[in-house]
């Protein structure tokens, strides 16, 4: 059968099941947020999204909820029904099943487990298939999911906060309120749906953040703190530390430090310890190319346009040198240090910071599928200069900060080619400019 005709109510209904898709954006482990409308006669007889955790998947919770109405219905997917058994049945299977009568999906999944044999299945079975609706607008609500699976790694989202003199922050005062209280909902609402957020060790030192959700009701969906700490100076009283056991705490170190020494150097980031996309919990093996969280080979790609070679310490981040800390003097002294961390809960991971190319890889084989670069300046010109930037939001504020400003990495007026302006959005007295990587 071939490719079905697109309707003039497809773009409405998939519209409706995309908004459906990001209710559970960021909570669905390895598994994508998809959203699934069961459609008869116009009227809307069944829909839902991917359950919190991955499973189950949303078209056999939508076809539970419309029942025989599914029969002869239409289902709008925002991702190809899967064709493989995970530890769920194909959700082909389940369409076929109900009998319905046409499937119109939005974007075709990018897995080679599934990547077009769902599509596939349905029309071998008599189902129309249109596909490509709204494919824009699904993507966008797949990119974490879809960048991990095209290029192995997180889709990667910098923020910045801008003062009208350019500057994003104060030297030697810590934290400094550039925003208003409805931008930083906004940005609340952002790590709600992210599965891991970064700083540098600076940022970490000088401002003590605690990078967790602060939003009453979303407590429970703050993402895995990543700190670039390569001399292990994270103090063991920062509030990263004394909550490192209620929400995930990685710090980035170098090899050079790691127990194994120069073993350590050249450790394939798939065989470090694996820690779950959201949350933080421990031993589950996923690889970066898992739907369901069934095994598939990891891919060592990196994706074309990063950088193939190491990228140099940035100044006042050189080791030794960590800026905002100092490395302990000898052996014995990061010895204990690395204990006392791990002690209290924090997950060392030996994986040069200043090498984004190999952490990012090594984070998707933990199932991260979306990274928010948060601070400081260094950290953000870091992930810049290696091109490993999918998202820029930058946040204009009517604060001048003046004297010893912290001046930003990057500003509207020059915005890295390749980016195309996606959207303009007021927050109280603050402007929102969003960018995204033109594919």
């Amino acid at each position: 059968m071939s490719e079905g005709i697109a309707r003039p109510e497809d773009e409405r209904f998939m519209a409706a099941a995309i908004r459906l898709s990001r209710w559970h954006t960021g909570q669905t482990s390895t598994n994508p947020s998809v959203g699934c409308v069961i459609v008869r006669d116009g009227a809307i007889v069944g829909r839902a999204v991917t359950a919190l955790g991955g499973r189950p998947h949303a078209e056999p919770q939508a076809l539970a909820e419309a029942g025989e109405l599914a029969r002869g219905a239409t289902a709008y997917v925002t991702l190809e029904p899967c064709s493989h058994h995970g530890k769920t049945p194909p959700c082909a299977e389940a369409l076929i099943a109900y009998g319905v009568g046409r499937v119109v999906i939005s974007v075709t999944d990018p897995d080679v487990r599934v990547s077009g044999r769902g599509i596939s299945m349905l029309r071998e079975a008599g189902i129309e298939v249109t596909s490509g609706v709204l494919e824009e607008e699904g993507r966008q609500s797949l990119a974490g999911y879809l960048t991990r699976q095209t290029k192995n790694r997180p889709y990667v989202t910098l923020k910045l906060a801008v003062s009208a003199d350019g500057m994003i922050g104060r030297e030697g005062v810590g934290q400094v309120a550039i925003t208003g209280p409805e931008a930083r909902a906004q940005v609340q609402a952002l790590r709600a749906e992210t599965d891991a957020i970064l700083v540098g060790i600076g940022t970490a030192i000088s401002d003590d953040p605690l990078l967790t959700v602060r939003t009453p009701g979303l407590e429970a969906q703050s993402p895995v703190r990543i700190v670039l700490d390569p001399n292990l100076a994270l103090p063991l009283t920062s509030k990263l530390v004394e909550t490192a056991r209620e929400v995930p705490v990685i710090v980035v170190a170098s090899e050079e430090i790691s127990p194994l020494g120069s073993e350590a150097d050249g450790t394939p980031p798939s065989v470090l310890p694996d820690i779950s996309p959201t949350r933080g919990e421990i031993g589950k093996a996923l690889a970066p190319n898992s739907q369901d969280g069934s095994s598939s080979p990891a891919t060592e790609n990196v994706e074309q346009g990063a950088s193939p070679q190491p990228i140099s310490p940035l100044v006042g981040e050189m080791s030794g040198r960590t800026e905002g800390g100092n490395a302990p003097a000898d052996p014995t002294e990061m010895d204990s240090r690395r204990a006392a961390l791990e002690a209290a809960g924090v997950e060392v991971l030996y994986c040069n910071p200043y090498h984004p190319e190999v952490l990012l890889p090594a984070l998707a084989t933990r199932g991260i599928s979306s990274l928010l670069v948060e601070g400081g300046a260094k950290t953000a010109k870091l992930f810049l200069k290696a091109g490993l930037v999918d998202r820029i939001q930058l946040y204009h504020a009517p604060v001048v900060i003046g004297d010893g400003g912290i001046e930003s990495p990057l500003q509207a007026t020059d915005i890295p080619s390749g980016f195309a302006h996606r959207g303009t959005y007021i927050f109280g007295a603050d402007r929102l400019d969003e960018y995204e990587r033109e594919n």
